[in-house]
């Protein structure tokens, strides 16, 4: 099971999670995010992932609606190895990037469901999406411009925000309509918490699993036993 802790801000925390066991970190480079980390201290982090274990936990570069030259100077700039595209990104944008840098890994979000559609569930709320047409349409779209995915993050639909609202997709219908043997790898994200990952996991039947705000102490500050806990719990299922 692959665990992604996201919004990391400090090379510390960075190590901290890397030594729990962590497989990703997620760094955030989205200026409006109470999560958001700068370039020159997210090349600080990757640097120090990098020397930590042979580089066993590796830093994804978290962007929402940037350009194709900010995105790729962050990428030279902090040299990330796997990137997530998390707001309303042309298909075009994925194309590009794969032809830029080859082996790089692209983590392409869909936010499903719909926020008038909530019912109450253990750790969040959640949202039955019904269908995955969002995600067929928007994958179709990105191969029909020449682009690949190395995943998809699954999050759920909040109006006026790109995620980290602890709103959850229903996972009984990710595991129904998800295309494994077709589509890219699914990554579940939203209303995730130590008490309810390992639920999640084996509803979903998803091969990896993200969390920002499931594991915080208060706004963008981590907490290590939230954090270990969440691995442990992850690692179980």
């Amino acid at each position: 099971m692959w665990v992604k802790i996201c919004g990391i801000r400090d090379v510390q925390t960075a190590l901290d999670v890397a030594a729990l066991g962590g497989d990703a970190i997620g760094l955030n480079f989205y200026p409006q995010s109470k999560r958001y980390v700068a370039s020159s201290v997210a090349r600080e982090i990757v640097a120090g992932l990098k020397q930590f274990e042979g580089g066993k936990c590796e830093a994804v570069g978290l962007f929402v609606n940037a350009d194709l030259p900010e995105i790729c100077r962050t990428i030279d700039e902090v040299a990330l190895t796997t990137i997530q595209l998390h707001g309303d990104e042309p298909p075009a944008l994925v194309a590009e990037l794969n032809r830029k840098y080859p082996t790089l890994n692209i983590i392409r979000a869909f936010r499903v469901g719909s926020s008038n559609t909530q019912t109450r569930s253990e750790g969040g709320t959640s949202v039955d999406a019904g269908h995955l047409k969002v995600v067929e349409a928007g994958l179709d779209s990105i191969a029909q411009a020449g682009g690949r995915l190395w995943g998809c993050l699954i999050d759920a639909l909040v109006p006026g925000s790109y995620g980290g609202t602890g709103v959850a997709v229903s996972w009984t219908m990710l595991s129904r309509e998800w295309k494994r043997d077709d589509w890219p790898r699914l990554i579940l994200a939203g209303g995730l918490f130590p008490e309810n990952v390992a639920q999640a996991i084996a509803e979903s039947r998803t091969w990896g699993v993200d969390v920002a705000s499931g594991v915080e102490s208060s706004p963008a500050i981590k907490s290590l036993p939230l954090v270990n806990q969440f691995i442990t719990n992850a690692r179980a299922t």
